[in-house]
């Protein structure tokens, strides 16, 4: 069973797979600060130097706060500015990767669309053929 498990580690789908998922971790992160330090900002400065991360609707009677984190401890809150936060970073990542593998494949049909040379045939294929040629004239 350990030999199998090897061999099943071993394969290069798992390594890829490996390094995708921690290189995938690692750019959420720098959408995720794109979206809430660069990009969040500019959209309140718009709005009229609005936090679009503090606004929630208080589900409960007792919410009386006015950041999200003191609402959430105070009962239940529905958080609709964190979740446009989360959808912007989710467009913003899916349009990367979206060109990121458009990328890809526009190198991959680069590399399939390039002409290859004929490999000349061997010296005894071509003198057989030359006979061939020469024996139906």
């Amino acid at each position: 069973m350990l030999n199998e498990f090897k061999a099943f580690i071993a394969r290069g789908n798992v390594m890829d797979l490996a390094v995708g998922v921690i290189i995938g971790g690692a750019f959420g992160k720098i959408v995720s600060s794109l979206v809430d330090d660069m990009i969040m900002p500019i959209v309140g400065a718009i709005f009229g130097g609005i936090d679009f991360s503090n606004f929630f609707i208080p589900l409960a009677g007792g919410v009386t706060a006015q950041t999200l984190d003191a609402a959430k401890e105070q009962g239940a809150v529905l958080a609709y500015g964190n979740f446009l936060t989360v959808a912007i970073n989710f467009v913003i990542l899916a349009w990367i990767i979206f060109l990121m593998v458009k990328a890809v494949n526009s190198l991959r049909k680069e590399e399939e669309v390039a002409p290859t040379k004929p490999v000349a045939p061997p010296a005894d294929i071509a003198l057989l053929s030359e006979i061939r040629d020469l024996l139906k004239k």
